[in-house]
């Protein structure tokens, strides 16, 4: 289960979608009510739309760095060694990415979407997000079931 090209752009592709998420949840964890939060997470100069709002995105934030931070960094150790375990974790973060954005898309688009425009938002604030889950859980059924690409 030696990785592939197409392993290590998943890889790849991964960290540079994830990156930015997580520094955004740090700063979530760490200063939950600063305006940099706000300014990062709702829209700059904006506030929470309520306290549903604001414990929504703080229990994600937690949710991400407890579960899903250390699912996709241990996966992708695991995916590069070549380790049937490394690509159970990627397939469980995948499928935990493609769950919430598609919570995200029913509950936040009317908000995110306007400010943050039409590209952006199906690109990196939920496109890139669904296209990596689907695709690290996909390319991990595949590999455990012993196909290669």
């Amino acid at each position: 289960m030696q990785p592939t090209i197409v392993t290590w752009l998943l890889v790849v592709f991964g960290a540079i979608t994830l990156a930015p998420l997580v520094l955004a949840q740090s700063v979530m964890l760490v200063r939950p009510n600063s305006q940099q939060a706000k300014d990062i997470l709702v829209a700059k100069g904006e506030d929470w739309r309520d306290e549903t709002h604001f414990r929504s995105a703080l229990g994600l934030a937690w949710a991400d760095w407890i579960l899903v931070v250390p699912l996709v960094a241990s996966g992708s150790i695991g995916v590069v060694l070549g380790q049937a375990w490394g690509y159970v974790l990627w397939g469980a973060s995948g499928s935990i990415s493609l769950y919430i954005n598609i919570v995200l898309w029913f509950m936040e688009k009317e908000y995110v979407y306007p400010s943050r425009g039409a590209l952006a938002y199906y690109t990196y604030y939920w496109g890139f997000f669904v296209l990596w889950g689907a695709l690290a859980l996909g390319y991990s059924a595949m590999r455990l079931s012993g196909m290669e690409l």
